[in-house]
């Protein structure tokens, strides 16, 4: 269960609460030179870049979502494992661009192992959601949201609402009342206001500035400690 959102104002400011089992996943934050990403450990023994930020300013978000039929796994010619366009994107192998070709041209189905949606965005603020099996959007507006429930097709993921997670409609509440000098610290307001506790607790919450150039994040809910990762100036394009 996570949130993830997009703010347009001044600044570009991104914001993630990155939700997950223990019991389940075992996770790590990494820095490199050319990346900020939380790792997640796979079968391969390597931790993998599904959720993150290149040193481009491009943001790629996975996010645990019920399944369709439609959106199942397949190995057939054509099709796109949400999974491998997300971390190829937070790798920076695919541009902005790039991602908005496949989804347009190709079929986008489950990983594997997990049914997942995602969000991309960009240093321009343009933001491209994908939903396997329901399709994509592409919009750059003030503000875009998206939790763990389908926001194309909203009736597909209706039954799987868990009770009294209202996520969504308070962080959009907020995000409603924002204005052009929205910052990092109004971002981890928000992402603070709607973190999880619990078995499926917010383990690590980020937010990227494209102006700074800086990723800002805490674990465990521990918003009062704010670390810092600062790409190099000289690589925003």
């Amino acid at each position: 269960m996570c949130t993830r959102f997009v703010y347009n104002g001044n600044d570009t400011v991104v914001g993630f609460n990155f939700d997950i089992d223990l019991s389940v996943w075992t996770h790590t934050v990494i820095t490199e030179k050319d990346r900020f990403f939380i790792g997640i450990k796979m079968p391969d023994n390597k931790y993998h870049s599904f959720h993150g930020v290149n040193r481009n300013g491009n943001v790629g978000t996975l996010l645990y979502v019920n399944g369709n039929e439609k959106g199942r796994y397949s190995v057939d010619a054509g099709c796109v494992a949400i999974s491998d366009l997300t971390e190829q994107y937070v790798k920076g192998e695919l541009s902005f661009g790039d991602a908005c070709r496949i989804v347009k041209n190709q079929e986008i189905v489950y990983a594997k192992d997990a049914t997942m949606q995602a969000m991309f965005s960009d240093r321009k603020g343009r933001v491209l959601m994908i939903e396997p099996g329901i399709g994509h959007r592409f919009e750059q507006k003030r503000y875009s949201l998206i939790t763990n429930y389908s926001i194309l097709n909203p009736e597909i993921t209706r039954p799987y609402i868990v009770s009294g997670d209202d996520r969504f409609e308070r962080a959009k509440e907020q995000l409603e009342k924002q204005n052009d000098n929205f910052s990092v610290t109004d971002a981890f307001k928000i992402l603070e206001s709607v973190r999880q506790e619990g078995i499926w607790a917010t383990r690590v919450s980020f937010v990227y500035s494209v102006q700074a150039h800086k990723v800002f994040y805490v674990l465990d809910n521990r918003f009062g400690e704010i670390k810092e990762f600062q790409f190099d100036m000289r690589a925003s394009s």
